[in-house]
């Protein structure tokens, strides 16, 4: 569904009346303003702040130079997933160690200390690394791209900008989104409609990536858990 469907659809359950156009005439029609505030807003907050979405799952690979410690994080860097580590080709089997207190690392940096695998953090929209990686060296980590909304003009963006950009994730999660929260906002009930975009969230979250099924004497892959019965 485009984002006038969205919009159109969510209209029609709050009961205002359709528009023929979202974007058009927006400078006065607050509706519509509403409605484009509304949808970035949920859009963003069900791909940001619910789960590390396959869809938005993605890499990033740094190349070592000899010299450079200090690499720029990706334009579509949002935050790294929930199980991210930075690995060194150098050494596949352990990743760099995360140093996540500043003052720990200026410290290390001090007294010139390092792990056995090399050393990250983040700090002022940058990935730094320690020790220098060589020519031809480079490291690698997952993280959740920023960008949830696919623009009618091509490419993707965090905000939508046209009456037919569409939703990377479940649109229907979107619309059952802007329905409570116009709602909520406007001093409506709206207990039920929260409860069936709740129901959808999780229904969805629980399909987007199915636990593996472990038969056999298969290797387990990094951060699997055994679980008791």
């Amino acid at each position: 569904m485009t984002l006038l469907t969205v919009v159109r659809d969510v209209c029609a359950a709050v009961g205002v009346a359709l528009p023929g156009s979202v974007f058009g005439g927006l400078n006065t029609n607050r509706t519509m303003q509403e409605m484009v505030s509304l949808a970035n807003e949920m859009g963003q907050r069900i791909a940001y702040d619910t789960r590390d979405w396959t869809t938005l799952r993605t890499a990033a690979t740094y190349t070592g130079d000899g010299v450079t410690t200090a690499f720029d994080l990706p334009a579509n860097y949002k935050r790294m997933l929930l199980t991210s580590s930075v690995w060194r080709s150098t050494s596949t089997q352990e990743p760099m160690m995360f140093v996540s207190d500043v003052d720990e690392w200026i410290r290390r940096r001090s007294y010139n200390e390092s792990g056995a695998w090399g050393e990250w953090i983040l700090m002022g929209g940058q990935l730094l690394i320690h020790p220098v990686m060589g020519v031809g060296v480079s490291a690698r980590h997952s993280y959740l791209d920023r960008n949830c909304v696919a623009l009618a003009s091509g490419g993707f963006g965090d905000s939508f900008l046209a009456d037919g950009d569409r939703f990377r994730l479940d649109e229907r999660l979107l619309k059952l989104g802007m329905i409570w929260q116009w709602m909520a906002n406007k001093g409506s009930p709206y207990a039920e409609p929260m409860g069936t975009y709740s129901d959808a969230l999780a229904n969805a979250m629980g399909h987007d990536q199915p636990a593996p099924i472990i038969i056999g004497r298969t290797l387990l892959p990094r951060g699997t858990r055994n679980a008791s019965y």
